[in-house]
């Protein structure tokens, strides 16, 4: 199990720099991944360095990237070469109006052909490239078509697939409620895997407990983790535990000391809102969860970030709570 891989999905909005040097210190060994950034951001924006750079400790970090022009994405291959990313992924699962609008995200699986340009394209800087997909469009539910999909797209030498196991419904549904309401169907990501045995195909989708997330490894060679981790970020060393990549579950006052110590890198130029929106679910599940949230609403903008959390570890290191563990 220990070559298998463990992510964490691209939120937009959520997964930015500073949520992604957090996440790390909880889970060493999970693949982290951007916020979606079009290409227009990156190659017409004003300043695409705001959205490129990262820290080091973030490794291993992979660009995902949207937008549906091939010589475009090869552009931003090569700037994600040039900022050394460890990968390149597109997504074709966000169903939102405005990607609609700007003809990328979810609504690219009705052209499979073009998904592969796309992705024959990002992978002329030599990275590594992945895709992020959905099952399918809309109420329409035909494996066969997912299968068309994978087979297409794999001929552009993409060899990588991230299924989000449910239809993305262009219509009627708001992002949220497509995250939660067209049907989850893990088995037919599974069965991607038996039909495609030499691609790498990783699930994502409804995962909330450690145990749910084992329970993947057996039919699929990953698992990414999107809102759960967000939520409950421990989830993820609970998950490296009884994979055997660790020996023992964080302390909440290690984590903070060493946010600390990355805070006090930035300065004021960091204040305490822009971190501590990232840190509710630190006590998730603990008996102090409820006090930890109403503290982390005592930030403010003429805080340092370093500031706040300084004040946090006086007023939180001292309650050794472990999290909840799966029954």
């Amino acid at each position: 199990m220990s070559e298998k891989i463990l992510s964490v999905a691209p939120m937009l909005d959520w997964t930015d720099r500073h949520c992604r040097h957090f996440l790390r210190l909880i889970c060493p060994s999970c693949v982290l991944y951007t916020e979606m950034l079009t290409t227009n951001a990156l190659l017409r924006g004003r300043d695409p360095q705001r959205f490129l750079e990262y820290s080091a400790a973030e490794h291993p970090l992979i660009l995902q990237v949207g937008g549906d022009d091939p010589e475009a994405m090869r552009r931003v291959s090569w700037l994600a070469r040039e900022y050394q990313y460890d990968g390149i992924n597109l997504n074709v699962g966000c169903p939102s109006p405005r990607v609609q609008k700007g003809r990328f995200g979810a609504c690219l699986m009705a052209i499979p052909e073009h998904v592969a340009e796309l992705m024959a394209a990002l992978a002329d800087s030599g990275l590594p490239v992945s895709i992020k997909h959905r099952l399918g469009l809309d109420r329409k539910e035909d494996y066969a078509s997912l299968q068309r999909f994978v087979d297409t797209v794999a001929q552009s030498g993409c060899w990588h697939f991230i299924v989000h196991a449910r239809n993305a419904w262009l219509k009627g549904l708001n992002p949220a409620e497509n995250r939660e309401t067209p049907p989850l169907r893990w088995d037919w990501v599974h069965h991607l895997k038996q039909d495609f045995p030499h691609l790498q195909i990783e699930i994502n989708g409804g995962f909330k407990t450690s145990a749910t997330v084992l329970e993947q490894y057996p039919s699929v060679d990953g698992v990414m983790i999107g809102r759960a981790a967000y939520h409950n970020p421990l989830l993820l060393a609970e998950v490296e535990m009884a994979m055997g990549r660790r020996v023992q579950l964080p302390e909440r006052g290690q984590i903070l000391e060493a946010l600390i110590a990355y805070a006090e890198t930035w300065g004021k130029a960091l204040p305490a809102p822009r971190l501590s929106r990232h840190l509710h679910g630190l006590y998730f599940g603990a008996a102090g969860a409820g006090e930890w949230r109403r503290f982390l609403g005592t930030a403010i903008l003429n805080e340092s970030a370093a500031e706040f959390l300084r004040r946090a570890l006086q007023q939180f290191a001292e309650k050794a709570i472990r999290p909840r563990r799966d029954d």
